[in-house]
């Protein structure tokens, strides 16, 4: 894969904004978003089946995938900018007109800023969708880890966040929407107050540190706040010919039914469990190392395996692709010391280069596509302005 440098560029989205409206009479299961543009030619709507979302048709629309972030909102942004669809004005404005962005999943765990990289995701998707795009998320491992109420990667900061953002929310009465997607613009000076008034004892404040444990559990527990956020979002995604998910989609997965398994990851996440009837945690997806969440089978490197291996991983990668409809399966879950790339003739792309500062502190890649080619987006070191691109394939 050869590359060259663009200076002073960002890739570029396409050249004419489509305003997006969603209609009335959109179904449950599936989305319709119309485009009203008096200018030119409308591009074709975007449509979405599923709920949550599994199946994106996006006409002519330039995708970027996004890996994980792990509660580094400035490397989120890093990622966002060099895609060219976040400003870079610190007033988190979409730029990338009709462009769909995918994140795949694992924005919890290892990081402080959390909530806020998903409230700045939910934020940028409203402003998408009156463009012409969109954006949208796959779950991670580290996500139905929370929800399980599996805290063990948590960062101490991030716990605080969670003291903050329940504290925060009682100003907002009843108005989650508005809360949530504003948490991104409060966050900063919520967080400034807090170590301004904390003391080198904290630390060591056992009291404090349960108040964290609770706030997270109220925020992520089946039917908690923010555990019906995440349910908003599958485990699978196909847009286009390309479909994403966090650890790898295999051909058993495809079996029991990509749309199945979004549903019940999502009536688990926001069905309370206090209830008896509580659904429990979907197994395929959620737990063992070959569900779609946490497998690891197209990550490892084809350099670490002999023929044989090679043959039967890539056997069943192309099994998968062919029985989802798809071309190329992009993942995220196991940081690429090698930055974003590809194999099995590059019907494997793996997004998770590692950023955030609680992983390897790398610096932030993602991935181009359009129609059924790609390339690598990259900053040159630590100047944003200046971008490595790796040409198509």
């Amino acid at each position: 894969m050869t590359s060259f440098y663009l200076n002073s560029l960002l890739p570029l989205p396409p050249s004419h904004p489509q305003k997006l409206v969603e209609p009335s009479s959109s179904s449950s299961s599936s989305s319709l978003l119309s485009i009203s543009n008096s200018n030119e030619a409308a591009l074709k709507p975007i449509v979405i089946n599923g709920d949550p979302p599994t199946f994106v048709s996006a006409p002519s629309r330039r995708i970027i995938a996004v890996g994980d972030l792990h509660g580094d909102l400035r490397k989120a942004r890093d990622a966002l900018q060099i895609a060219g669809v976040l400003s870079s004005d610190g007033k988190d404005h979409w730029i990338g007109e009709d462009t769909v962005v995918v994140q795949v999943g694992d924005i919890l765990d290892r990081g402080e800023d959390e909530i806020a990289i998903l409230s700045l995701l939910r934020l940028l998707d409203e402003q998408a969708k009156a463009n012409g795009g969109a954006v949208f998320q796959v779950n991670g491992n580290h996500e139905t880890m929370n929800v399980e109420g599996d805290f063990r990667y948590v960062d101490t900061r991030a716990f605080d966040e969670c003291i903050d953002f329940l504290d925060y929310l009682e100003d907002y009465a009843q108005d989650w929407d508005k809360a949530f997607k504003n948490w991104i613009f409060e966050s900063r000076q919520w967080k400034e107050d807090r170590r301004n008034s904390q003391t080198y004892w904290d630390q060591w404040n056992i009291v404090k540190r349960q108040k964290g444990v609770i706030a997270r559990s109220v925020l992520f527990r089946p039917g908690g706040r923010l555990a019906c956020e995440l349910s908003r979002h599958g485990v699978v995604l196909r847009v286009n010919n390309w479909v994403f998910c966090h650890g790898g989609l295999l051909p058993h997965h495809v079996a029991y039914g990509v749309e199945r398994i979004n549903r019940e990851v999502s009536t688990w996440m926001k069905s309370s469990s206090d209830e008896e009837d509580s659904p429990e945690m979907p197994f395929i997806a959620t737990r063992g190392y070959d569900s779609v969440v946490w497998s690891r089978l197209y990550s490892r490197e084809t350099s670490d395996l002999n023929e044989y291996q090679i043959e039967q991983v890539s056997k069943i990668l192309r099994d998968s692709l062919e029985a989802v409809g798809a071309k190329a399966m992009v993942v995220g879950h196991t940081p690429q010391l090698s930055g974003v790339n590809c194999e099995y003739g590059c019907g494997i792309w793996r997004v998770d280069v590692g950023m955030s500062s609680g992983v390897l502190d790398s610096r932030p890649e993602v991935l181009e596509i359009r129609g059924d080619k790609a390339r690598v987006i990259r900053s040159n070191r630590d100047r944003l302005h200046e971008l490595q691109v790796a040409d198509y394939i």
